[in-house]
């Protein structure tokens, strides 16, 4: 029938009834076009808004669900997920099809999102979110992969990518302060229930705008090495949480989870070589650079979620501020963060300096980082709120500097899985440094009851605000409100002292970069990397 249709078009005939649906063929193309980019934007709005979105409801879901020694795991959990399922997602997209995949990321990601919402405790909670974040490891690569389906035409191609640049942070900034207002007018749940309506348009939109003949590729997918980075991160990730907290330094437990990540990795890296399609290509890794770079997304991430996911905990139990308020107060920190990502990747497309961007980076996130250890109980909020500003600026500008050194280092046919394990890095960085800085805030908090309270008050107090929420904190007597405040903030302070070394460290690798580097490969056609990935 489409031949015919051609043939009369061709000849001219007016009379012929079909030249007009072939007319508006274009529009028909166009108007679905319209809707599968749209289901990509709001895939891409889910996975990095249910990142930010949930920092602010940390402290109720707490209070509600108890066990704040788990708190760090909400976010570890799903950044685990996302990490070691993002590479396998993209094997899947190419071997079943890209449309496909990507309907049945956002269907699991719903189904997370509701699990979790209707989660009576805790650990319950943790595993509903690993569900998210398994279907969260599909919607940032089935987006960007789906780009290139969708829209054939480069120049069109940088116009949508414009669009996702300029929805993502909007997403990254207004997360906090919209988790923080469902919080305080309807319920933490509803977090993860607004997921819901904005999935299912996303997935009625995929329905009718991604082409049901995707493209699809001989693959081979690398089974072995992605469950031996899955073991080898997963015990990386517990021996830090555990450590010294849960179980002693010498248990059995710690020496076991120990053994365990090493002989996971070491047999990892021999699978590797092997494999006809790495999970992780080695010849990436053959690039100094490249290397370093992921080395700094990781050591950075874990900074970033450490003031995500504290500092809240800060503003609503010792300023008293409502979520709501908690979430505006972090508006500086992520404000920070985009700015300084978007000043400084226009500086390093002028100037190749990626080293002094990175050096810079890293110095002022420790400066930030530092400066938040002012914060005490009685540090006014809106000065609180402010010293953010400096953590969030160089956070955001060694993300960027890592950005353009993954890209600069991969040859043009890597971009793809560059991209994919710097996020990988990120994520992997974020987790592992999240449970470690978690178990020491738990640990000092802890200590400071007992010293504040006695032994025996102490352990009580500790005991009873695994349920406290904000709002429970005003029931409590007097010493013991004041020593909880004080406990949260020796946390506090020893979660950004860790962070400050981190970023210290961070320094030290930049020194190892090269002074100058060539703008990124093919940057139109690359798929960017959020700020909040690794989350």
């Amino acid at each position: 029938m489409e031949k015919e249709e051609d043939s009369t078009a061709v000849l001219g005939d007016a009379r012929s009834p079909r030249a007009v649906p072939d007319a508006k063929a274009p529009a028909a193309r166009g108007s679905r076009t319209a809707f599968g980019v749209l289901s990509l934007l709001l895939g891409m709005v889910l996975g990095v808004l249910d990142q930010v979105i949930v920092g602010t409801a940390l402290p109720t879901m707490v209070g509600e669900l108890g066990g704040l020694s788990l708190l760090p795991w909400v976010v570890t959990a799903y950044g685990l997920a996302t990490a070691v399922t993002t590479p396998l997602w993209g094997k899947f997209g190419d071997l079943y099809g890209r449309r496909r995949t990507f309907i049945s990321a956002i269907a699991l990601f719903l189904v997370g999102s509701m699990a979790a919402g209707l989660a009576q405790d805790m650990t319950q909670l943790i595993a509903f979110r690993v569900v998210q974040g398994l279907g969260a490891g599909g919607l940032m690569v089935g987006a960007f992969a789906l780009i290139g389906d969708l829209i054939p035409d480069p120049a069109d191609r940088v116009k949508v990518q414009s669009v996702i640049g300029a929805v993502i942070p909007v997403a990254l900034v207004g997360g906090p302060l919209l988790g923080g207002i469902l919080t305080q007018h309807a319920s933490w749940r509803w977090a993860f229930y607004l997921n819901v309506p904005v999935g299912a348009v996303a997935l009625a939109a995929a329905a009718v705008g991604i082409p049901a003949a995707a493209r699809k590729a001989k693959q081979r997918i690398d089974y072995p090495g992605a469950a031996l980075l899955t073991v080898a991160v997963v015990a990386m990730t517990l021996l830090a949480g555990w450590a010294g907290t849960r179980y002693a330094w010498g248990s059995w437990q710690i020496a076991g989870l120990a053994v365990v990540a090493a002989a996971a990795l070491a047999a990892l890296v021999r699978v590797e070589r092997s494999a006809a399609e790495p999970i992780l290509p080695p010849r990436l890794f053959r690039s100094r650079d490249f290397n370093l770079a992921q080395v700094l997304g990781l050591l950075v991430a874990a900074g970033m979620l450490a003031v995500m996911v504290h500092l809240p905990l800060y503003m609503q139990s010792v300023r008293g501020a409502s979520p709501t308020v908690s979430g505006l107060l972090l508006l500086p920190f992520m404000g920070g963060m985009i700015s300084a990502q978007l000043l400084s990747a226009r500086l390093v497309l002028r100037t190749g300096r990626v080293r002094v961007l990175a050096l810079t980076g890293t110095g002022t996130a420790a400066a930030g980082l530092g400066l938040l250890t002012l914060l005490d109980t009685g540090t006014a909020t809106a000065l609180a709120a402010g010293l953010g500003l400096v953590a969030g600026f160089g956070i955001g500008m060694t993300l960027q500097s890592t950005l353009v050194i993954t890209f600069g280092s991969a040859d043009r046919r890597d971009i793809g899985v560059a991209s994919g394990l710097l996020n990988l890095f990120r994520a992997i960085g974020g987790s592992l440094g999240l449970a470690l800085l978690g178990s020491l805030y738990a640990s000092s908090a802890e200590d400071t009851l007992t010293q504040r309270l006695g032994t025996k008050a102490g352990h009580a107090l500790s005991a009873s605000s695994q349920h406290l929420d904000p709002q429970a904190l005003t029931h409590l007597p007097a010493d013991a409100l004041s020593a909880f405040q004080s406990s949260v903030v020796n946390g506090l302070h020893t979660v950004l002292l860790g962070g400050v070394a981190l970023a210290a460290v961070g320094f030290a690798v930049a020194w190892l970069l090269r002074p100058r580097m060539a703008a990124p490969a093919a940057p139109g056609n690359a798929p960017a990397a959020t700020p909040a990935e690794g989350v």
